[in-house]
C-alpha cells in the first residue's frame, strides 16, 4: 500500500487500480474497503487521493482533513491538503504546509518539489531553486526535482543555464514529456528555432509546434523588450516568462 501499511486484499487492489490511473474505479474500490473497515487509514486516504485525482477538490480536502485527525495518518493527509492548495492556487497555505511537511521529513523528494513549484508560482525563483538543489544532493535520481529545477531558471530569465539542467533528463529513453516541453521552451527563448523544432516534433504534431513556434517567439519578443525598459534577470518577476509558460500553447 501507499500509506505505510500492508492492507487488505481490497484495499491492495484498490490502490493497483489507482496506481494504473482508473481513479473512479479505484475511489469506488477505496469506498468499498472502507465500509468494511471504518477504521482503515489506508482506505481513507486512498479515497482522499482518489477523490483528489478526479478533480473533485472540495470533497478531497474535506476527506483529507477528516484523516489528519487521526495521528498516524496526519503526514499523508496534510501532503495531500498543501497538494489541493497548490492546485488551487491558495499559494500561501501551500507554502505553509510544505514548509511544515519538510521540517517535519527534510529528505522527502515530493515535499521538495512541492514547496518549489510554489516558490516559482510566487517569483521566488532563487528560493525555489535553493529548495531544489538541496534536494537533489540527496536524491540525485528524482527527474521531477530537476525538470523543476530547469524550468525555475528559465522562469528566471535564465534560459541557457536552464537548458543545461534539462539536457541531462530530456536525452533519457524514458524521459518525461515535460522535459522535453521545457527544453523546447528554453531553446525558443534563446532563439534557436530549429532546436525547439526537433524536440517538440517527438511529442506533438505539427501543427501544434508551429504553435508552439510562434509563442516562443512572442515570449522572446516581449523579454527583449522588458530588458530594454531595464528590467532585471535576478530573481524578480519577469513578466513575459511566467508559470504559465509551462503550459504553451498545443
Amino acid at each position: 500500500m501507499q500509506h505505510g501499511t500492508d492492507g487488505t486484499s481490497d484495499e491492495r487492489l484498490a490502490d493497483s487500480v489507482l496506481q494504473a490511473g482508473d481513479v473512479e474505479l479505484a475511489a469506488t474500490l477505496f469506498e468499498k474497503a472502507l465500509k468494511s473497515n471504518p477504521n482503515s487509514l489506508d482506505a481513507q486516504l486512498g479515497l482522499a487521493d482518489s477523490i483528489y485525482e478526479t478533480g473533485d477538490l472540495e470533497r478531497a480536502r474535506a476527506l483529507y482533513q477528516l484523516a489528519a485527525l487521526q495521528l498516524a495518518a496526519r503526514p499523508a493527509a496534510q501532503l495531500g491538503l498543501a497538494r489541493i492548495a497548490l492546485r488551487q492556487r491558495r499559494l500561501d497555505d501551500a507554502a505553509a504546509l510544505y514548509r511544515g511537511l519538510l521540517a517535519a521529513q527534510p529528505d522527502n523528494p515530493v515535499i521538495s518539489e512541492g514547496l518549489g513549484t510554489v516558490l516559482d508560482l510566487q517569483d521566488r525563483h532563487s528560493e525555489a531553486q535553493d529548495v531544489y538543489r538541496k534536494a537533489l544532493a540527496v536524491h540525485p535520481e528524482v527527474e521531477g526535482l530537476r525538470v523543476n529545477l530547469g524550468l525555475s531558471l528559465i522562469l528566471q530569465d535564465k534560459p541557457r543555464e536552464g537548458a543545461n539542467v534539462l539536457l541531462d533528463v530530456a536525452g533519457l529513453p524514458d524521459a518525461p514529456s515535460q522535459a522535453r516541453q521545457d527544453l523546447a521552451l528554453a531553446y525558443g527563448l534563446l532563439g534557436n528555432a530549429d532546436a525547439a523544432k526537433r524536440i517538440l516534433l517527438v511529442d506533438l504534431p505539427p501543427s501544434s509546434v508551429d504553435d508552439n513556434l510562434r509563442f516562443y517567439q512572442s515570449l522572446r519578443g516581449r523579454l527583449d523588450e522588458y530588458r530594454a525598459a531595464g528590467g532585471r534577470a535576478d530573481g524578480t518577476a519577469t513578466p513575459a516568462v511566467s508559470p504559465g509558460a509551462k503550459a504553451s500553447p498545443q
